[in-house]
């Protein structure tokens, strides 16, 4: 990291010089007539509508400018994409984490920050969206196919991130503002911008604090069987319910900083970002034995008996930040671009978990601790040189290096003994808490199964493509060779048991077309892509009855899934600034990840098996996306935008238990709102609505079918001179529920003769959030 650094301040002074030399001619950085840099006045006082770019790059691209997101202040990146196509989410109410585009698993979405992979969290190498504030993206591009420019894990498409740099913002700017939530608490947010002049070149610099909170309420009912079994199970088959509080309570804090120069032949960057998450997620938890009755810890016939009472407690402390610098140079051979660049992410994690077990003879205390941490580095180097063929065609062939370092720990211990007849006593749920029962000092923590491990992944790869336009035709084919190597260690399995080495390579060709007819575009692309592995499944640990009752061994020799993708669209232009576009898609998916039974008896005993992932299917993805962003000009009404998306989604995958679609994908999204501007008046409103279909995920011991109430936004602004800006919006205005329906198994036979553990119906719910935010510019 320090030799990436200093290497990146040596190239810094060792350019400048070059720049130096031309920064009093027209071809400087401050004065290029060609650069789109806007005043701080035009981001914080919008007197126009924002809408979807028109990419002039031969590849399916959808681009959104900050200025189709601002006015409905949203927190996060993940916020803001809940108003582009094809992008849902499984997340909690009123978040948005981890993006899946096409309705796919997060793992099959490539998330890129300025053009570029960075690590994150997750088991499956997604990387969730709510870590970016909103208020720090340019701009957000949804590329639905892939090109030999980029690393092949993008079977769904890839959403790229782009941060302000400094030819974005000329001058700077405050944010101040709060969010007040369903249960009266306030939550502060704040920032500062500032973009300017540097020397020869331009800075750009941005810190934002965002308070975060989500308050929210859940119900369960569970039942010993389900209705497909028994009609009048409600009545006969009731087992427990549980009601539980969910508050999610934290703040963000982040910054981003980028220096540029551009002369005549060289243009140099140097950029850096900045996120830490301090959260605290604390859940109370009651159980009793009737639908809807509460008395107390008492064994009695009277109903509303407290089971058990939980109280879970988990404090998350994350931090990432990257370093980059790209070189680009203009010679008589053609045009060389060098970046390189390191990213961290460390993720730390104290669980809490204590329970009181009423329903026995002698009521029990339970306490687990668990510790984790994640770190994850990654370092790369990417170098591309593009020939000028003539005629408007260009030849480029490029070289990517990348190297990622994972280490995981995961500690685990566990306190149990039975509470005296006084603790019982007198007990009252809602005035104490199981962690008044907790032991001052926990026996030694314990490495989780398969929760200490380090993963080395070493990635080198070379692409070639041919790119160019001719009259109405822009076109691009190519591809990439990828080669990764992946080392494992796991010091909980057994000496000489734990340590793994498996190398694998893809080919990956793509080529994208892009043609104009008249005021409309036919857009075209086919694309070789792929997804690696999760983490946890090339594990060799084995987890006992982690699925259901059976166990799980993970699998080293795990190959990446390929997909072979086709997408055809067509766009059309209405009036100045609108589109309109409709776009089919494809995926033909191999090599897929499945739960295999390796024969062999599981931990629990006879009826219960080791699974173990396996490359066992194939799958197919399709559907159709539309989308229109455009004024109503076209019948007089240029101070009114409408906007809208609407997504359908279809998959189809044969696992051992039959067909079903592919896990969590939604049959369909849409989107659709508007704005008014009210020029007269300095003012505007709008509003946006937002519904996605059913989700079913079927896995091993456990099939959840997940519904979500639909979500509305409204928005209300000032615009005071042309410096200040005040702007209040209400979200989740109908109080949008999650609903989930859980079929719970023992067994694959049970699964497969549909013999029930448990069916359990959950709701989730958080009311409206309202927020005032105000901007000054200066």
């Amino acid at each position: 990291m320090i030799r990436l650094f200093c290497g990146a301040s040596m190239l810094a002074l060792a350019v400048t010089p070059a720049f130096a030399q031309t920064a009093d001619n027209p071809d400087s950085v401050a004065e290029r007539p060609d650069r789109d840099i806007k005043t701080s006045q035009e981001i914080v006082v919008q007197a126009d509508i924002g809408f979807r770019n028109r990419s002039e790059a031969a590849e399916p691209v959808l681009v959104y400018d900050e200025e189709y997101f601002q006015r409905f202040e949203p927190l996060t990146a993940g916020d803001a994409l809940k108003r582009v196509p094809s992008v849902t989410f499984l997340s909690d109410v009123i978040e948005s984490d981890g993006a899946r585009l096409r309705g796919l698993d997060p793992g099959y979405t490539q998330i890129l920050i300025n053009g570029e992979k960075v690590p994150g969290g997750q088991a499956d190498r997604s990387f969730f969206l709510d870590r970016i504030p909103a208020e720090l993206i340019k701009q957000v591009e949804i590329v639905r196919s892939s090109s030999a420019r980029r690393s092949g894990d993008a079977v769904a498409g890839t959403l790229n991130i782009v941060l302000r740099d400094g030819y974005t913002l000329d001058g700077g700017y405050v944010r101040g503002g709060a969010l007040l939530f369903d249960d009266g608490k306030v939550k502060p947010s704040s920032g500062f911008y500032y973009g300017g002049a540097l020397g020869p070149g331009r800075v750009l610099l941005g810190a934002n604090v965002q308070g975060r909170y989500n308050p929210k309420k859940k119900s369960s009912l569970r039942f010993g069987d389900s209705p497909e079994n028994d009609p009048d199970f409600a009545t006969n088959e009731f087992d427990n319910r549980e009601d539980q509080t969910d508050i999610r309570n934290g703040t963000d804090y982040s910054g981003n900083v980028a220096w540029g120069i551009e002369g005549a032949t060289t243009d140099f960057e140097i950029s850096g970002s900045y996120v830490r998450t301090d959260r605290t997620e604390s859940e109370r938890s009651f159980e009793y034995d009737d639908p809807t009755a509460i008395t107390g810890p008492v064994r009695t016939s009277t109903p509303g008996n407290l089971l058990t009472d939980n109280a879970n407690v988990n404090s998350i402390d994350q931090e990432s930040w990257s370093l980059g610098a790209e070189l680009d140079h203009r010679w008589a051979l053609g045009e060389t671009k060098l970046r390189v660049g390191f990213a961290r992410f460390d993720d730390a994690q104290d669980e809490f978990e204590y329970e009181v077990d009423f329903d026995r003879s002698a009521p029990r205390f339970t306490g687990d601790l668990t510790t984790r941490t994640t770190r994850d580095d990654e370092v790369f180097a990417k170098l591309e040189h593009v020939f000028g063929l003539g005629s408007g065609v260009d030849f480029a062939i490029g070289a990517f290096a990348q190297n990622k370092d994972r280490a995981t720990n995961i500690q685990t211990i566990r306190s149990r003994f039975n509470l005296t007849a006084a603790d019982r006593s007198g007990y009252d749920q809602f005035s104490r808490d199981p962690g008044e029962f907790a032991p001052d000092n926990f026996p030694a923590l314990q490495p989780a199964a398969g929760g200490l491990n380090t993963i080395d992944e070493d990635r080198r790869d070379v692409y070639a493509l041919v790119e160019g336009d001719s009259g109405p035709l822009r076109f691009e084919a190519g591809v990439r060779w990828e080669n990764t190597e992946v080392r494992i260690d796991d010091q909980t399995v057994g000496a000489g048991l734990g340590s793994s080495r498996t190398d694998y390579d893809a080919l990956l060709p793509s080529a994208s077309f892009k043609y104009q007819v008249g005021a409309g575009r036919v857009t075209g692309s086919v694309a070789r892509t792929m997804r690696r592995p999760r983490f946890d499944y090339i594990s060799p640990a084995l987890l006992e009855a982690e699925l259901g009752d059976n166990d799980l061994l993970g699998n080293p020799l795990l190959r990446p899934e390929t997909a072979w993708g086709a997408d055809l669209g067509y766009e059309h232009r209405i009036g100045r600034t609108g589109v309109i576009g409709v776009n089919l898609f494809y995926r033909d998916v191999k090599d897929l990840v499945e739960i295999a039974n390796t024969g062999a008896e599981g931990s629990e005993g006879a009826g219960t098996f080791v699974l173990q992932p396996r490359n066992a299917g194939n799958g197919e993805v399709y559907g159709i996306e539309f989308d229109l962003s455009s004024d109503l000009g076209f019948i007089g009404l240029r101070d009114t935008g409408v906007f809208g998306n609407l997504s359908l989604l279809d998959s189809n995958i044969t696992d051992q238990f039959g067909e079903r679609r592919f896990n969590g994908q939604s049959k369909y999204v849409y989107n659709f709102g508007f704005i008014q501007n009210l020029r007269t008046l300095a003012a505007a409103f709008g509003a946006t609505y937002r519904k996605q279909g059913a989700a079913v995920d079927r896995l091993v011991g456990e099939e959840v079918r997940t519904t979500y109430g639909a979500d509305l936004e409204v928005f209300v602004e000032k615009r005071i001179g042309d410096s200040f800006t005040i702007r209040a919006v209400g979200s989740n205005l109908l109080d949008s529920a999650k609903a989930e329906t859980f079929n719970k198994f023992t067994t694959i036979a049970d699964q497969i003769d549909r013999d029930f553990d448990e069916y359990e119906l959950e709701s989730e719910r958080a009311g409206p959030v309202f927020q005032v935010v105000a901007r000054y510019a200066f």
